[in-house]
């Protein structure tokens, strides 16, 4: 594989140095950690047992954990928000990790309705929450992405699969639109925090190896122990592939610790260290019919110009929870992101990145007035700095210097929400986050005029809801609540010297929903319609048809219908003794109905980029040995628009898979996966513009053919 030329790995921050010293350090002595954990003195002082009352059956907090203060069970976790008065999924990775080869994030995410997750090359995929960023099919734009609480997702929103590993993360958490609120996100997508485990209830191994189609290799391995007051888990992985289409192979190389020590029965805090280095050739987007007919086929200016996007990041952070009281606790914590992309496309960008803020949040749960009552209050501050230099990109090679300026971006945000128990089980929930963004553009490259700009955006978003907890594991929600987003540096002007013209997107989006299980059945169901403001949604294209300007549509409409159920659908087939054999059924569906409102160039027409009719599922059968096998399903059954006119679509398509292995929890497991067996043509993800032509428009992504994986896995 020949890549560009690499710097070195980005350089920390001056005031992280020491804490990096510190962290070196205590990474170093966790082999002795490990042997005191099999060894500690039977003396040693337990953790403390929390008794939760017999009326708190959702919405525990922080101060409920029984284990780690500063992270939380894949139980506490889906406790906690089980008392969210809006749509929110929690993804144990148990549900992917140990059938598929968990590539990308698609895998991770496939059955959380509302998320249109699609995978470009490598492990890039296009994201979009509810139609959040529909004009972004580079990057990532109107979800805010977040690592144990870190954010991944750059101060002006721009965000990046790549240094995602869904091997490394005990569970995902989805809030979709203004239910991310609560964790800081504004946007109208929401926000997805993706955490790994503590060393308190991790494996102490935790090994696996993956190959597949199109030279896919994996290596993941994780340790993780406690002994005391201290706890530690570190995971890392290494992997290449060769990739489905011309110019996409790549590797990575990925890894995750955190180190937490409890401070008293009380406190606790933790750090966290994140690192990844990943190479990867870009195949690009092509017509439609070379998309169906010759999906393997690479851009040709991909080609020669030999597009790639490298990545090196260091992330460090830092997390301390403080129970104040019962019922009352207290999170802060700091965290610095160092990211160098060296990115040969249309023009060799070099982009040198320095995120760093800090955030505190309250939980308190009490009686009032002689009723039940949960408060939460955040506030977060997130600022960063980019350095953005673009030369001449000569065949993979940086030549001439074109651009060159210094991108400042802020964003501080206030939330809080109080849920008030009008009756012992339903709770009025009001709340309401500011917003104040900043963006501004210090042009340092003069000879083509001075681009120079700067914008600062307020807005106070509020949200009003019911909550009721119908029983003891399930809820039915209503809510209303606002929300904006403030455009990142990729939505300024190309056309003329006027930087940030964008204006701030807003949002108003009704919710209902219920979501919960019942014995052997879960459902997650969701309805919602989001009336939005100055969409930054493609308007005209700037002078080729398939670029496109991104600027403000007046109104839009995004509307929708969530559907999630698992079951287990039969069961003592052949073993009716003991633990009987069953067929479970997963299902998600998605139904998306986005469009103008009345505009006055397009009307009423659909918005570009997204399917209406989403289905995914499976029916597997287990055997109470860990034996398990069965199909899967992945169907679009329309097509969709690529660009604003309605003038071109893609297609139609249904995916068929199959999966099988041995997994009883602990111990080794072994998995193999088939998928698209029939070897479907189909277009996974698009780019969109105003007018598209079929004949010359570049704007779509082929999926993959066929393919198989297999992996083994071991547990200690």
């Amino acid at each position: 594989m020949t890549f560009a030329k690499q710097g070195s790995m980005p350089t920390l921050h001056a005031s992280w140095r020491p804490a990096t010293i510190v962290f070196a350090t205590l990474l170093a002595a966790l082999p002795s950690l490990a042997v005191a954990q099999t060894q500690a003195d039977s003396s040693a002082t337990p953790l403390p047992a929390l008794v939760l009352e017999p009326d708190a059956l959702t919405g525990a907090g922080p101060a409920s954990r029984i284990g780690s203060l500063t992270v939380p069970t894949v139980a506490e976790n889906k406790r906690e928000k089980a008392g969210v008065a809006g749509a929110v999924t929690v993804v144990d990775s148990a549900a992917y990790r140990a059938t598929t080869s968990a590539r990308t994030i698609q895998d991770a995410l496939n059955y959380v309705p509302g998320v249109f997750a699609q995978p470009k090359w490598g492990e890039d995929t296009r994201l979009s929450i509810r139609g959040s960023g529909l004009s972004r099919n580079y990057h990532l734009r109107g979800v805010e992405l977040y690592l144990d609480g870190v954010p991944i997702s750059t101060a002006d929103g721009f965000g990046d699969f790549q240094e995602i590993d869904p091997t490394a993360y005990r569970q995902i958490d989805v809030y979709k639109g203004a239910n991310g609120q609560r964790f800081g996100g504004a946007s109208l997508g929401g926000a997805i925090d993706f955490v790994t485990p503590s060393g308190r209830d991790a494996p102490a191994l935790d090994a696996r190896s993956d190959i597949g189609a199109f030279g896919f290799v994996r290596e993941q391995a994780s340790t993780a122990g406690a002994s005391g007051a201290y706890d530690y888990f570190v995971t890392g992985s290494w992997q290449r592939q060769d990739g489905f289409r011309e110019h996409s192979q790549g590797f990575a190389w990925r890894g995750s610790a955190n180190f937490g020590i409890r401070l008293s029965d009380d406190v606790e805090t933790r750090f966290y260290l994140n690192a990844n280095d990943v190479r990867q050739h870009i195949p690009g987007s092509v017509t439609r019919d070379v998309a169906l007919s010759s999906p393997e086929t690479a851009a040709a200016g991909n080609l020669s110009g030999n597009w790639q996007r490298n990545i090196d990041t260091v992330r460090m952070a830092n997390k301390t929870t403080i129970r104040l009281a019962p019922g009352t606790a207290l999170e802060v914590g700091v965290f610095d992101v160092e990211r160098h992309l060296q990115h040969p496309i249309y023009q060799w960008l070099d982009y040198t990145y320095q995120d760093y803020g800090t955030f505190a949040r309250l939980s308190d749960e009490r009686q009032v007035l002689g009723q039940r009552n949960r408060l939460n209050i955040g506030v977060n501050f997130h600022e960063g700095t980019t350095d953005a230099d673009q030369y001449v990109n000569s065949g993979g090679l940086k030549g001439a210097l074109l651009s060159s300026s210094r991108n400042d971006a802020r964003n501080v945000t206030v939330h809080v929400e109080d849920a008030f128990y009008v009756l012992p089980q339903v709770a009025l929930v009001a709340g309401s986050q500011f917003l104040s963004a900043r963006r501004k553009l210090d042009d340092r490259f003069l000879s083509d005029g001075d681009q120079s700009g700067s914008r600062t955006f307020t807005r106070w978003s509020p949200k009003a809801g019911v909550l009721w907890e119908a029983g003891r594991d399930w809820q039915v929600f209503a809510n209303v609540a606002q929300s904006a987003e403030a455009p990142s540096f990729g939505e300024n002007s190309y056309a003329s010297s006027a930087a940030f013209d964008a204006k701030l997107q807003k949002a108003t989006t009704y919710e209902i929903g219920t979501r919960g299980e019942s014995g052997e059945t879960s459902w997650d169901v969701t309805a919602y319609r989001s009336n939005i403001d100055n969409e930054l949604q493609c308007t005209f294209a700037f002078g080729v048809a398939d670029f496109c300007v991104v600027r403000n549509a007046d109104r839009t409409v995004h509307q929708g219908l969530e559907l999630g159920f698992g079951a287990t659908a039969i069961s003592g087939l052949m073993v009716t003794e003991g633990t009987p054999d069953r067929i479970t059924v997963n299902l998600a569906y998605s139904w998306n109905d986005f469009r103008f409102d009345g505009d006055p160039v397009y009307g009423d027409n659909r918005l570009p980029g997204a399917p209406e009719h989403v289905v995914k599922a499976e029916a597997i059968y287990h055997h109470p040995s860990g034996v398990y096998a069965g199909p899967d399903v992945e169907w679009s059954p329309q097509s969709y628009f690529v660009d604003s006119q309605n003038s071109l679509s893609t297609d139609s398509y249904a995916l068929i898979g199959l999966k099988a292995g041995y997994d009883t929890g602990s111990g080794l497991s072994v998995y193999a996966e088939a998928r698209n067996l029939a070897d479907t043509h189909y277009i996974a993800s698009t780019g969109i513009t105003n007018v598209a032509n079929a004949a010359t428009t570049n704007l779509f992504e082929p999926g993959s053919g066929r393919a198989a994986y297999a992996g083994i896995r071991y547990r200690w």
